[in-house]
């Protein structure tokens, strides 16, 4: 946090990423990078303001109306980092709250130079003169793919003279995801602190729930422990789910009452500082789980142990998945949910697809400034596009779960259940670390915590 409350990447890291980009860039190109827009929400409200994950990945620059522009090194020119930002205005400031202006930007985040965002256009002209190329956002703003198509123009108008534009346009974003999709030593540590954040309030909210609360009650806890906990935002809409919406992978309107003999389905996590964790627990409303809650929850908890143990630097990101659903549908022919004098093995039930009536989700994914974090899970380099091996430092959620719909010839005593226990996890040198294993999960654990009720 700097002097006046505003958070704020550390600076030595978004030098280090603002270099390293530039480094990565044709020699003597430029790349434009904006922040995301503020949205109306209805009359004169606007949405709580949340900055682009890319270009705050960048700066740590948290205000709206910001463009970062890069000019890559080329011989004896050193790279250059460039903020276009609002003007100190102390009027606006009185109603919208404090802006740093160019010149304290500069100064604050490491910048080499700043201007007023005003006059982004006319620098633009002068930047791209005889730069050739040029790095952007390709389809993903309209208006700036307007803009970029006006500076060109510009630029173009001066070939008398023999200034040139760019003469090749690049995607800039997929440089930013490989770049991302690896996390240093702060972020995870920033990860750590909104995975710690996230248990407690899981926790919390289990010792709060009983039959006759609502969803929304339940929610609410959450929501208070997140932000009294310095977390700025949810980091996605709650999912509250009990009973049958517990079968409804999507599920937030969170206005259901819980019932004597239900279980809830908890997916909820925090933002911190820019940063997401992802939680998801189940656990039942009267604090006791019946005989086949306890049969298909602990079959999810061996899912879930399966997939920790096939994370491992080198092996493929999709093996974590294939070794959940071995256990899942090994489990599903136990219990009976499967027929197995039709499938002989988990084997044959996979290849008919047989699980999927049960589980039709991934195990996983990326996890960072977004929830559902930036990156490829395939390997683009090779022509199969096999899933990408794993590489330390990755961060991921694990998420196997079970959802059973009343279907004719499923057992009815596990009907209406749905399970899913989520973890956050960082891909270590040597296997994985999980960020968040103080939210309660074991039978044992979540049935003594809620005795405390």
């Amino acid at each position: 946090m700097t002097a006046s409350g505003v958070m704020t990447a550390p600076v030595a890291s978004c030098i280090e990423r603002r270099a390293r980009l530039a480094a990565r860039m044709q020699p003597g190109s430029v790349a434009v990078l904006a922040t995301a827009p503020e949205v109306l929400r209805n009359g004169d409200s606007d949405y709580p303001y949340r900055h682009d994950s890319y270009f705050y990945y960048l700066t740590g620059f948290t205000e709206p109306e910001a463009v970062l522009v890069l000019a890559a090194p080329s011989g004896d020119v050193p790279a250059r980092s460039i903020l276009f930002c609002r003007e100190k205005n102390l009027e606006r400031e009185i109603w919208d709250g404090y802006r740093y202006g160019p010149e304290a930007a500069r100064i604050a985040f490491g910048f080499d130079e700043a201007y007023p965002i005003g006059e982004l256009d006319a620098q633009m002209a002068k930047l791209l003169a005889n730069a050739p190329a040029l790095y952007y956002a390709l389809g993903h703003s309209a208006a700036l793919d307007a803009q970029v198509s006006a500076w060109l123009k510009a630029v173009r108008a001066q070939g008398r003279s023999g200034i040139t534009a760019p003469a090749s346009t690049h995607h800039l974003l997929g440089m930013l995801d490989e770049m991302r999709l690896l996390k240093d030593a702060g972020e995870q540590a920033l990860m750590g602190r909104a995975a710690a954040i996230a248990a407690a309030a899981h926790a919390r909210a289990m010792r709060f729930t009983r039959p006759g609360v609502f969803e929304y009650e339940i929610e609410a806890e959450l929501l208070h422990e997140f932000r009294r906990n310095g977390a700025q935002f949810p980091a996605y809409t709650p999912i509250v789910a009990s009973g049958s919406n517990a079968c409804i992978l999507h599920y937030n309107q969170n206005d259901r009452r819980c019932r004597e003999g239900d279980l809830v389905l908890v997916d909820a996590g925090c933002e911190l500082d820019g940063y997401a964790s992802d939680i998801t627990r189940t656990w039942p409303v009267n604090g006791r789980f019946s005989a086949p809650q306890k049969r298909l929850y602990e079959l999810v908890l061996r899912a879930q142990e399966a997939a920790f143990a096939a994370i491992v630097p080198g092996r493929a990101y999709s093996g974590m998945h294939e070794a959940a659903v071995r256990v899942l549908a090994e489990g599903m022919l136990d219990v009976g949910l499967l027929d197995r004098s039709k499938y002989g093995s988990a084997e044959d039930a996979i290849a008919d697809k047989a699980h999927l009536q049960f589980y039709m989700h991934g195990t996983g994914h990326w996890l960072g400034m977004d929830v559902h974090d930036v990156g490829p899970y395939r390997d683009l380099g090779v022509a199969e596009k096999p899933s990408r091996p794993l590489l330390p430092g990755m961060a991921l959620t694990v998420e196997p779960g079970i959802y059973v719909r009343p279907a004719e010839g499923g057992p009815a005593e596990f009907w209406h259940i749905g399970i899913r226990v989520e973890d956050d996890v960082i891909v270590t040198e040597d296997g994985c670390r999980v960020l968040s294993g103080d939210a309660p999960k074991g039978v044992n654990e979540i049935e003594e915590l809620m005795k405390e009720r």
